[in-house]
């Protein structure tokens, strides 16, 4: 029986060069239609463990999730590690929201080493909501992500920074109540604040404190440290590393050796050298003790080595209270 090219043990006429190629990776927008497939797939009876495996499916253990966006009160940026990023798309659903997705128009990628980057300046997060009324609001702006260039590509980075967003509400509900200018009036109302909910918005906030936590909280897991002792490890050991810069190369200690001066202009007259030299110690004398006794030192040994009066080689200076120098051998 004669081998066709779909037998696995087919092997090419022109070569092992023409042989079928493994397949290639999925395109990095590809992997947002799959993440938009798992979140429709999620049910009201979708618990943290659902979530966990949504993030674990999608993100790396080490990603981050940042939203920047403003508010009334001024610009706002948010960034989430790994461990809150399943909670973030949960509260999304828990503040009405019934179906979300995302739409990537125009996205540009650039490849590099180990990551992929895609930039899309015109993303659309598009959120259906059932209560409080149904409305459609599509929120958009500009989405990079960082994409792990494996057989996963799972996202590292995600970046998300919010310009626009618009409440869309069905005509046949506006026509349904018409007559009705208490619920004209609750219609025209925006339910979102930058197309984000007050669940999502709240919980934004929580984690500005729950994010510097999460070493605590790791902490108190691993080693089942009451809390106090996890703050106490923690904060000794972050002391640790500001005290203690990583070390530096030792370099030698340039020494200067300092030139000695003459102390005679001239050498061929020895004996206006000896009457140079002795002027000179005295001056250096009569400073070094000026200095020091300034200090509350009464008395200064002089080593010399012309020896005194009885043939010692010491001797002593002390300060008199009318501020003169007496010499003690």
């Amino acid at each position: 029986m004669s081998s066709t090219p779909h037998d696995p043990f087919y092997s090419s006429p022109f070569g092992p060069f023409y042989r079928r190629h493994t397949p290639y990776m999925v395109q990095p927008e590809y992997r947002i239609y799959e993440m938009n497939k798992r979140l429709q797939s999620r049910t009201e009876d979708s618990d943290n463990l659902w979530w966990d495996a949504f993030a674990t499916e999608f993100f790396e253990d080490d990603a981050t999730l940042t939203l920047s966006f403003c508010l009334e009160d001024g610009p706002k940026r948010y960034t989430i590690g790994r461990t809150l990023i399943p909670r973030y798309f949960s509260t999304v659903f828990e503040g009405g929201v019934t179906d979300l997705y995302y739409i990537l128009k125009h996205s540009k990628e650039s490849y590099h080493n180990s990551s992929i980057t895609v930039d899309c300046d015109q993303c659309a997060m598009v959120t259906q909501h059932g209560k409080p009324m149904f409305t459609k609001v599509c929120t958009e702006g500009r989405l990079i992500l960082e994409f792990t260039f494996d057989d996963l590509m799972r996202i590292k980075t995600w970046h998300f920074t919010i310009r626009q967003y618009r409440e869309l509400v069905p005509r046949s509900i506006l026509a349904m109540h018409a007559q009705d200018p208490q619920v004209l009036d609750q219609l025209s109302k925006n339910i979102t604040r930058m197309g984000l909910t007050n669940f999502t918005l709240n919980y934004l906030r929580l984690c500005v404190i729950l994010e510097p936590m999460q070493e605590l909280m790791s902490r108190h897991k691993t080693y089942n440290l009451s809390p106090r002792d996890c703050l106490k490890t923690c904060l000794f050991q972050k002391w640790q590393r500001m005290v203690a810069p990583p070390a530096e190369p030792t370099r030698q200690p340039t020494t200067k050796r300092r030139k000695r001066k003459n102390s005679t202009s001239s050498t061929s007259n020895s004996s206006a050298g000896n009457t140079t030299n002795s002027a000179g110690s005295k001056k250096k004398t009569t400073a070094a003790s000026l200095s020091l006794s300034t200090q509350g030192l009464g008395a200064i040994p002089n080593c010399s080595l012309n020896p005194g009066r009885d043939g010692d080689l010491c001797h002593s200076t002390a300060v008199t209270p009318s501020g003169q120098f007496k010499e003690k051998h």
